[in-house]
């Protein structure tokens, strides 16, 4: 199968999906049973390119916000070294001292650039929360935060293949400390990345285009406890599966069709509705004491629904990116989330520029579902390319 064909049965692998999910609606075991974790701020898009086509990444051509999409990219990098900043106002329909931080870069090694070592930090800032006791007294003020470090390796297998490995340290603290009562305490995890990606230039006619195909399963790792071990949940462990194509409209006008598939790789809760309170108490406890790895395994086929529900369990991203001589971008996306697993819908556009070493992006996102708190989020990157950068001191 030429590598024309494996992209257009992508595509159509996202409609089947899509008539699936429509079908399970008249499932009488579907009820809405989202997948529950911890750390949630890892799942959240960090950077307004990805975002900007309905939060892709696996496969569109490599930058320097790769670390959260897939850090194998880097392999193919076009310059040395780049560095980028994003910023993001977080549910700013309901609060305005939320917000994310992501820091993100990488260094490609040795005269050859067949490899490079990637970094990213991310802080997500929960905003100020008034503790109160039982009664509704004040008891404390709490600030609570996330965030995540990581260091990563990318290789260049062959002149197509790359691969990754990123290791993550994990911090959430909830910020409940602070209260008297200390029942809820700051939580730690470690996890890991393994990616791939694949890309190649081949014909269309007579313009040389651009496949790429990308395979990123990142946050495999330890569970989190916010109270001291007691209980432990799971990290938002995802596997995302991403093609691209890119085509050249002339000397100066390409667009790039992109689309994402995303599954995450934790246990589905059990259906308690018809059990006895000791029952959903057994059930539930059964869940909570799944280790990582068996979750892992589990997750494809432990639905109460059955095939039906885990291919809800599916999201989906399709987007476009206009590049007017590398130097204008526009960008357009739509994301889709089943209603029964979060019903997280919404179109996102964007745009950028770039000048010499610097790129400025920026982002929006439209929600398609009513009081949905993500409606109208805003994000902005600013990336430096040190090739550039080297190029204008010269």
């Amino acid at each position: 199968m030429d590598k024309t064909r494996i992209f257009i049965t992508l595509l159509l692998l996202i409609g089947i999906i899509s008539i699936v999910q429509a079908q399970s609606d008249n499932n009488p075991k579907t009820f809405f049973n989202p997948l529950t974790h911890g750390a949630p701020s890892l799942t959240i898009a960090p950077d307004a390119r990805g975002s900007g086509m309905g939060d892709i990444g696996a496969a569109t051509e490599p930058d320097i916000f790769s670390q959260y999409w897939n850090p194998a990219k880097y392999a193919f990098a076009y310059s040395k070294a780049g560095i980028g900043l994003n910023y993001t106002p977080w549910l700013k329909k309901l609060v305005n001292d939320m917000n994310i931080v992501y820091l993100s870069g990488y260094y490609k090694l040795g005269d050859n650039d067949l490899s490079a070592i990637t970094a990213s930090i991310r802080y997500f800032n929960i905003g100020n929360i008034q503790l109160t006791d039982e009664g509704g007294n004040f008891v404390a003020d709490a600030n609570p935060y996330e965030t995540a470090i990581d260091l990563g390796y990318s290789l260049k297998l062959t002149e197509n293949l790359s691969m990754a490995g990123v290791f993550r340290f994990i911090y959430s603290d909830l910020g409940a400390n602070a209260a008297s009562s200390g029942d809820l305490f700051p939580g730690s995890a470690m996890a890991g990345d393994v990616a791939f990606y694949y890309n190649k230039y081949v014909m269309m006619g007579s313009s040389e285009c651009l496949l790429g195909l990308g395979l990123d399963a990142s946050n495999i790792g330890s569970k989190i406890s916010y109270d001291q071990g007691n209980t432990n949940q799971f990290l938002p462990t995802n596997l995302r599966l991403g093609g691209s194509f890119l085509f050249p409209m002339d000397d100066y006008n390409s667009l790039a069709l992109n689309m994402d598939l995303n599954k995450l790789m934790i246990p589905t809760p059990p259906d308690t509705r018809s059990m006895t309170t000791a029952e959903q108490q057994a059930a539930l406890k059964a869940y909570y004491q799944t280790s990582p790895l068996t979750g892992l395994f589990r997750s494809f086929s432990d639905a109460p629904g059955g095939m039906r529900e885990e291919f809800q369990e599916i999201t989906w991203s399709f987007g476009a990116e206009y590049a007017y001589d590398r130097k204008f971008f526009v960008r357009g996306g739509y994301f889709y989330e089943n209603p029964y697993k979060g019903n997280r819908q919404y179109f996102s556009l964007g745009a950028g520029f770039k000048l010499s070493s610097l790129q400025v992006d920026a982002s929006y996102l439209i929600s398609t579902v009513p009081s949905n708190p993500l409606d109208q989020t805003l994000r902005l990157s600013l990336s430096f390319d040190m090739d550039g950068l080297r190029n204008l001191l010269k």
